[in-house]
């Protein structure tokens, strides 16, 4: 036990710099059967703004509120206004899959418009998701539009991964059927060593003094879980970058954690 520990915080001091020019916040990785921490480094109990790895739980929410049929319906037109910074990928017809593959905000604002305030209130403190907080903006009534992002709505790398094991384990407050068409909408990938692996990245720049965003230093996360032979496990993965850089910090967070992942978890 004390060698495998050795391995592992080495394999963690290793992921201190993803670069020179990011760092990582936190990586947490936890047994999704028994809730057992296999590996943990750096700040993981302070609360950010979940950004883009919401949607999982607000997939959770739209399916069992009946706003999401399935994969592929409701599919939804883009339409002139829209929140369109995401490039041609967010200017089409979108459905569950293409939402959670391509990180479209405007799906998700439909979803919390349908829900409203109080609903998204209520699912979120169910979930135990962070602080649960959707009012947005102070003064700027815009809670339903970006609570998620650099607002109102914050959570931490630990809560992240508690939601992930309820979510797995069937054990949140909602149909057996929405938890199943949440995870099947998840985009996943198998890597060499085996694990099947199923995760949603999220960025956002913080805010500056004078509200304007900080394009230097954006977080990017990447949650999720993974599955091989009898071992189920989720994780998250918590990064900022310290200059402006190419590419996306979320990025960023997904591809070095995916890089990582043999190495942090126990064979035995």
């Amino acid at each position: 036990m004390i060698f495998r520990s050795l391995i592992v915080g080495v394999a963690l001091a290793g992921l201190s710099g993803i670069s020179a020019q990011a760092k990582t916040i936190c990586t947490v990785i936890a047994n999704a059967d028994t809730g057992d921490i296999i590996a943990q480094d750096g700040n993981c109990e302070e609360r950010f703004t979940p950004a883009s790895t919401f949607k999982i739980p607000l997939a959770v929410m739209g399916y069992d509120s009946g706003f999401l049929k399935d994969a592929h319906d409701p599919s939804l037109p883009f339409k002139e206004g829209y929140a369109d910074w995401g490039g041609d990928n967010w200017k089409q017809p979108t459905d569950a899959t293409r939402w959670l593959k391509y990180s479209v905000v405007w799906f998700s604002q439909r979803i919390t418009e349908y829900l409203g305030e109080d609903r998204l209130t209520d699912y979120a403190r169910q979930f135990q998701y962070g602080n649960a907080d959707f009012s947005g903006d102070p003064g700027k009534n815009n809670g339903l539009e970006r609570a998620w992002i650099i607002s109102s709505l914050k959570v931490s790398p630990i809560e992240q991964i508690t939601f992930l094991r309820r979510l797995i384990n069937h054990d949140l407050p909602v149909s057996k059927e929405a938890v199943n068409k949440t995870i099947a909408v998840v985009e996943g990938r198998t890597l060499p060593s085996g694990w099947a692996i199923q995760g949603k990245t999220g960025m956002a720049y913080p805010r500056n003094a004078d509200y304007s965003f900080d394009m230097n230093h954006p977080w990017g996360w990447y949650v999720g879980w993974g599955r091989k032979d009898d071992q189920t496990i989720v994780f998250a993965r918590l990064v900022q970058d310290e200059k402006r850089m190419e590419g996306s910090a979320s990025a960023r967070a997904r591809d070095s954690l995916l890089e990582e992942l043999p190495s942090l978890i126990p064979t035995e």
